[in-house]
């Protein structure tokens, strides 16, 4: 039974072979090369023809010259060389052929060969070669068997009404033409090899300037432009502005000019919304204690309170607490932004992990809560109340935005030199256009029920500045039924001790 063929989609395309990508300096130096090449073909091809042109003219000067003595000497009765009526070949030269025909056949064929004359057997080829020339004397190129080789042939009639044939080899003049093409070829392909060396570098010394714009744009592509303070590469020096290359350099120096001026402009405005939120925290924080403490003394007097007034108290105190928080939150980012050292000590991420699934199943028992940790501790070295709040931020995300009966999965990966912390939930997903900026600042996927449930925005903010503070990364993938978070974490020393000491204190609370 035969197999149906599998759909269109489903066949495997056919691999595209990637072309890798040539140099200009490569292009241009192949171009100069390939372009004397064709012109040192094109004087060959030249010097060639018109070389052998001149030789076959002076060949045929030569027939001309003979006036077909040789041929005619063939019209008398073959005699001895020492008669006296022996053919005249003297004043021929070796290889001169001679041929008489009679009724377009060939009666005779002869060729000079030191100084005396010496029959030749025409095959039926040369014999069709020879009654095809006109008895007009204009000479001809043919090839004859007999002699193998190419002759020039001129044919006159004769004084018994027969046609003469004399010819003159062309091996002398093609000998002359291979020696030329010879000579050509080696000198040209000397001279490819030079200009190809030369102009090789020539290019590399023209391109120099182009070199350093292309240098200085590749740092700029290196740089963390993003956030902080960026120190952009020194400008291109100046060249001839008249010239491509002095064009594209003095545009490119425009350009860092304008991009340092935004990002210092940037920086600027960054540094002091960073220098308000933490002045702002630290003065909230006294009044928001000191709501706190009054709602918390009020809501304890002994005596009746009216029920309006107890539920007004009761919610100061959880708007005073979220605002608590949030105070906190921002004061943290403040540190972190500043580059507070955090604490460095041992930290065992197993119990870590333990502690924070335990307290999610604890607030959401609706959720499954599963753990896979391996067999021995995973331990690294940092902050552990920062390190708690990481996991505990990441499962509350993960308990907030999805519903409950949602599998939630904490696992640890160590790895040589690293640990890997994956997050993983069954939910809903992330949406396409949230997961780039997830970890901004006051993102909220849906901010009414974020709210609601005293969400800030800043869980996943902290987050990716605690990891990054402990030279770690982050990254999310989403899609709908499957969202993770992947932590990874340098693991700590095998001599790693107690808790390092800073002289502005660990960051920590």
């Amino acid at each position: 039974m035969r197999r149906p063929r599998p759909p269109a989609a489903l066949r495997r395309a056919p691999a595209v072979r990637r072309v890798r990508p040539v140099s200009l300096r490569l292009r241009l130096t192949t171009g100069l090369v390939v372009l004397l090449a064709v012109a040192c073909a094109i004087v060959g091809v030249a010097t060639t023809v018109a070389l052998e042109s001149f030789l076959i003219g002076r060949v045929d000067q030569q027939l001309a010259m003979t006036g077909g003595r040789f041929a005619g000497s063939l019209e008398h009765e073959e005699k001895r060389p020492d008669s006296d009526n022996a053919p005249d070949t003297r004043g021929q030269a070796d290889g001169t052929f001679g041929a008489r025909l009679l009724a377009s056949r060939a009666t005779r064929a002869a060729v000079v060969q030191d100084d005396t004359d010496a029959a030749v057997r025409l095959s039926p080829a040369d014999r069709q070669v020879l009654a095809a020339l006109p008895p007009d004397g204009t000479a001809h190129s043919a090839h004859l068997s007999a002699l193998d080789g190419r002759y020039r042939l001129a044919a006159v009639r004769g004084d018994d009404g027969d046609v003469l044939v004399t010819g003159l080899p062309l091996h002398p003049v093609e000998e002359t033409v291979h020696r030329l093409v010879a000579v050509e070829a080696a000198v040209f392909s000397a001279a490819l090899v030079a200009t190809g060396a030369v102009g090789a570098a020539w290019v590399r010394l023209s391109l120099r300037p182009l070199e350093r714009v292309a240098t200085t744009a590749t740092e700029v592509t290196r740089l963390p432009l993003t956030t902080g303070e960026v120190a952009m590469p020194a400008p291109v020096p100046h060249s001839d502005t008249h010239t491509e290359v002095g064009r594209v350099a003095t545009a490119l120096n425009r350009m860092l000019g304008h991009v340092g001026d935004a990002l210092a402009r940037r920086h600027a405005s960054e540094e002091r919304l960073r220098h308000f939120a933490a002045d702002a925290s630290h003065e909230l924080r006294t009044p928001i204690a000191t709501i706190r403490a009054h709602t918390d003394l009020a809501l304890r007097h002994p005596g009746p309170l009216p029920e309006e007034v107890r539920h007004g108290l009761e919610r100061i105190a959880v708007t005073s607490q979220r605002m608590s928080g949030l105070v906190d939150d921002l004061l943290l980012l403040a540190r972190l932004d500043a580059g507070r050292p955090l604490a460095r000590e041992p930290v065992d991420l197993t119990r870590l992990a333990l502690d924070a699934t335990g307290d999610a199943r604890a607030l959401s028992p609706d959720h499954l809560w599963r753990l896979e940790l391996p067999e021995e501790p995973v331990v690294v070295e940092g902050d552990e109340h920062r390190l708690h709040q990481v996991l505990t931020n990441l499962l509350s995300n993960a308990r907030i935005h999805t519903p409950p009966g949602t599998r939630v999965t904490l696992s640890l990966t160590p790895g040589p030199d690293h640990v890997g912390i994956t997050v993983a939930d069954d939910g809903p997903g992330i949406p396409e256009a949230l997961q780039a900026e997830i970890f901004d600042r006051f993102t909220r996927s849906d901010p009414g029920r974020s709210r609601r449930t005293g969400g800030t925005g800043l869980g996943l903010a902290i987050v990716d500045a605690v990891v990054a503070a402990h030279h770690g990364t982050i990254r999310v993938d989403s899609s709908p039924g499957s969202t993770s978070f992947h932590l990874r974490l340098p693991l700590a020393p095998a001599d790693a001790g107690s808790p390092a000491s800073h002289e502005d204190g660990p960051l920590s609370r």
